[in-house]
C-alpha cells in the first residue's frame, strides 16, 4: 500500500512539473562565443525549471532595428538582451518591460546594488538587471614605448610629448595612439569632462551641460592631437577603408600603440598584436587642471522581461538562474564580461573561467571617476549629430567654434522631444 501511495505521489509531482513546464524564446546579440555560452546555460537553466527557451540571436549590426519592429508589434521574446540607452527610448514611463520588483521573490535581486539597480530603473520600475558594467579605458603597447625608451602615459601632455620620439624612434609610420570615427567623439567627450567636471547631458534639463566655448576648447585640443602627430588624420584613416582598429596591420605591427577602448574588449585587441607584444591597461590619461578623470562608465547591457510574456514568472526563474545561480553563471562565463553581481564574478575568478586580464582593466575601470552618464548620450540621433559634425570638423570643412555651436544646437533639438 505505501509502494502504491508513493508511486502515486511521484506521478502527482511529474503532472504538476509539466503542467508548470513554459515555451519561452530568449534573444540577444553578440559574437560566437556568447552564442555559445548562452545557448549552453539556456539548456542547463531550462532542464533545471522544466522550460524549454527558443534562443533568438544574431550580432550588433541591424539587431536594435529588429527590436523596435518586435517591440512596436509586441512580438518581442520573453527574455530580452537590451541595451542600456534603449530603457527611454523603449520604456519612457517604465511601463516599456515586465517590472522585476514584482518577481522578488524569484530573482534574488540583493544580488546588485543599488547603484546597479537605479540604473535599470525608470519611474520606480526595475526594468531589467545589470549583466556587467562597463566602461572606457586606455590601452597601450608597452613593448613599443619600451622600443622607444619611454614610460607608459600618464597624462595628455605625456602623450603628446611621446609623439615625436616614436616618430624619431620607430619611423615616421609610426604614431602613440588612435582616436577617429567614433573615438574621436568619445575622446572630445572625455576632455569635455575632464575640463568642466560635467558629462554631455545634463540630466535634470536633457540639454547639453557644456558652453559652446567648454566644446570648442575639447575640440581644439583634439586637433592638437593630429597636429602634433599624436594619432593619425581623419583621412588617411578614411582612405583605408573602413577597417577596426583591431583588425588593422598598423595595430598587430604596433605601428599604432595606443587606444581608447571598453574595458571588456581587451581581448580583442590584445590578440591581434604579433607575437613578442604586451598589451596594458591604464588609468585614463587627464588634462592639467582635470576637475575629473571622467570615465565613461555604464551598464554594458540588462536582462528584461517582456511585458507581454505569457509565463513571465518562469522567464524570472530562467534570469534568475542565468545571472544567480552557480550552474547558469559558470555556463555563461565572461561571455559578457565581468558580472555586476560581485558573488559571480568571484565565482568564476576563483573557478578559472574568466580572464584575469579582463578583470584588471575592468578594475581600472571601476576604480576611475566621474560623472554620471546619461542613457541620452547614446541616443542614435543625438550620437549621428556628433559624429557628423566631429567628420566635418576633422576634414577641415568647418572650425571648432562652428562645430561646437553645431553639435549642441543639433543635439538639444534631439533630446527636446525625448
Amino acid at each position: 500500500m505505501l509502494r502504491t501511495t508513493t508511486a502515486f505521489a511521484t506521478l502527482i509531482a511529474l503532472a504538476a512539473g509539466s503542467a508548470n513546464a513554459a515555451d519561452l524564446r530568449m534573444s540577444w546579440w553578440g559574437g560566437d562565443s556568447r552564442h555559445t555560452a548562452t545557448q549552453e546555460a539556456l539548456k542547463i537553466c531550462g532542464a533545471k525549471y522544466g522550460h524549454t527557451i527558443q534562443p533568438e540571436f544574431s550580432g550588433w549590426s541591424g539587431f536594435q532595428e529588429k527590436f523596435a519592429t518586435q517591440m512596436a508589434g509586441a512580438t518581442e521574446a520573453d527574455i530580452l538582451q537590451i541595451n542600456w540607452p534603449w530603457l527611454p527610448l523603449f520604456s519612457k514611463q517604465g511601463d516599456g518591460f515586465a517590472d522585476l520588483n514584482q518577481f522578488a521573490g524569484t530573482i534574488d535581486l540583493t544580488q546588485w546594488s543599488e547603484a546597479d539597480l537605479a540604473a535599470g530603473t525608470i519611474d520606480g520600475k526595475l526594468n531589467g538587471l545589470n549583466i556587467s558594467t562597463t566602461g572606457r579605458v586606455m590601452f597601450f603597447n608597452k613593448t613599443q614605448f619600451d622600443r622607444a625608451g619611454l614610460p607608459i602615459p600618464k597624462t595628455w601632455e605625456d602623450l603628446i610629448a611621446a609623439a615625436p620620439v616614436f616618430h624619431e624612434k620607430l619611423g615616421a609610420d609610426h604614431y602613440p595612439f588612435e582616436a577617429n570615427g567614433l573615438n574621436a567623439l568619445f575622446i572630445v567627450s572625455l576632455v569635455a569632462t575632464q575640463m568642466t567636471g560635467k558629462d554631455m547631458i545634463d540630466p535634470e534639463t536633457n540639454e547639453v551641460a557644456w558652453t559652446v566655448e567648454e566644446l570648442t576648447a575639447a575640440l581644439e585640443f583634439y586637433q592638437r592631437l593630429v597636429d602634433d602627430g599624436v594619432i593619425r588624420p581623419a583621412k588617411t584613416v578614411a582612405s583605408e577603408g573602413k577597417v577596426e582598429l583591431f583588425e588593422s596591420p598598423h595595430w598587430a605591427k604596433g605601428e599604432i600603440a595606443g587606444t581608447y577602448e571598453w574595458d571588456s574588449t581587451y581581448a580583442k585587441y590584445a590578440d591581434p598584436l604579433e607575437e613578442g607584444q604586451e598589451l596594458v591597461a591604464v588609468d585614463l590619461l587627464t588634462v592639467e587642471g582635470a576637475k575629473t578623470q571622467g570615465v565613461y562608465r555604464k551598464p554594458s547591457m540588462l536582462f528584461a522581461i517582456s511585458r507581454n510574456s505569457k509565463n513571465p514568472e518562469a522567464a524570472a526563474q530562467i534570469v534568475n538562474c542565468l545571472l544567480t545561480e552557480p550552474e547558469g553563471i559558470m555556463a555563461m562565463a565572461d561571455a559578457r564580461g565581468v558580472p555586476a553581481n560581485a558573488a559571480a564574478a568571484k565565482m568564476l575568478l576563483d573557478g578559472g573561467k574568466i580572464d584575469p586580464t579582463l578583470v584588471a582593466a575592468n578594475e581600472i575601470m571601476v576604480g576611475d571617476e566621474g560623472p554620471a552618464v546619461s542613457p541620452h548620450s547614446e541616443n542614435p540621433a543625438v550620437r549621428e549629430v556628433f559624429l557628423d559634425t566631429i567628420e566635418a570638423f576633422a576634414y577641415g570643412q568647418i572650425d571648432a567654434a562652428t562645430a561646437a555651436d553645431e553639435i549642441i544646437y543639433g543635439i538639444d533639438d534631439v533630446t527636446a522631444g525625448l
